[in-house]
């Protein structure tokens, strides 16, 4: 009887995301397609503030949700000296999808709307492809290396492809997140990859290239952001379930450095090398602090 009042209640709480989105998800819709087809940059502008707003109306309804849901405690640190009217390089590592539930809980409303890195084959998604859409999330094309050893003129247009969609941010606040191992961890990816991280997987600094090439003059600050799960990467149905699920959100701020701007990702192979040191030796830090946070919660 237990068992089945769980998942009883975790089918009315997704219901109640579902629900929530399909609200959202017509009025965000109906006015991205208005501005698509005006062609009006001061119009555009507008739209796309109010677009940013509905976003931030969805993300605190299934904030609410989730809270009612269970036992989840949010703990952040290192957010007090963050600002809407800013623009933001987000930089996180990634254990489990509902980490970008977490991280729209803790960061909406004290930052920019953020924007994901979206895969474009996704746009397809039913429902959130679209919606995706409208709220200018950033779609990426990737190709495999044997795709373009046949198709070597394609070389660099990924690239090309996502820094125009990055350009339609210059005008308006904007937070862009990056999930720096490119997907979640594993302890079977972590040895695929042969990490050297204890918690993580090396950082691959592809879609980090392609944001601060085409925002860095922007963006006041990185935030480096690291997420722990003190009792395991967190499950989506357990917490609607009502699981109890405790999640650690450490916020660091980095200065976005000069020369992070003045290379050349693609061109230059020296600062390639340097840029994947620079994030080699981030990711060493975020990995003892990941273990430090972990040794005081058994503490705890």
């Amino acid at each position: 009887m237990t068992a089945l009042l769980r998942h009883l209640r975790g089918i009315l709480v997704f219901s109640g995301f579902a629900i929530n989105t399909i609200f959202w998800f017509v009025p965000i819709v109906f006015l991205g397609i208005i501005k698509l087809v005006v062609p009006i940059t001061s119009f555009r502008r507008w739209i796309t503030r109010i677009l940013m707003g509905l976003g931030e109306n969805w993300i605190s309804v299934n904030s609410a949700i989730l809270q009612t849901a269970g036992s989840i405690d949010w703990q952040s640190r290192g957010m007090e000296n963050l600002n809407k009217d800013n623009w933001y390089l987000v930089m996180v590592n990634h254990q489990t999808w509902v980490d970008i539930l977490v991280l729209q809980h803790v960061f909406n409303r004290r930052i920019p709307f953020l924007k994901f890195f979206i895969k474009r084959q996704l746009v397809w998604f039913p429902l959130l492809g679209i919606a995706w859409w409208a709220l200018d999330m950033p779609f990426m094309k990737r190709y495999s290396k044997s795709y373009l050893a046949k198709n070597p003129h394609m070389k660099g247009k990924d690239f090309e492809t996502t820094r125009r969609a990055c350009e339609k941010f210059q005008h308006t606040p904007t937070s862009v997140i990056n999930f720096v191992e490119g997907t979640r961890f594993s302890v079977e990816k972590q040895f695929k990859r042969k990490s050297a991280y204890k918690h993580l997987l090396p950082p691959r600094a592809g879609g980090f290239a392609i944001a601060i090439s085409s925002m860095g003059e922007l963006f006041g600050a990185i935030l480096d952001v690291t997420m722990v799960y003190p009792k395991g990467a967190a499950q989506f149905w357990d917490m609607c379930c009502g699981g109890h699920v405790p999640v650690i959100i450490h916020v660091r701020e980095r200065p976005v450095d000069d020369w992070l701007l003045a290379g050349d990702y693609e061109e230059d192979r020296e600062f390639r090398r340097r840029v994947h040191r620079w994030l080699g030796e981030i990711w060493q830090e975020k990995d003892e602090l990941i273990q430090q946070i972990l040794n005081d919660s058994r503490v705890q």
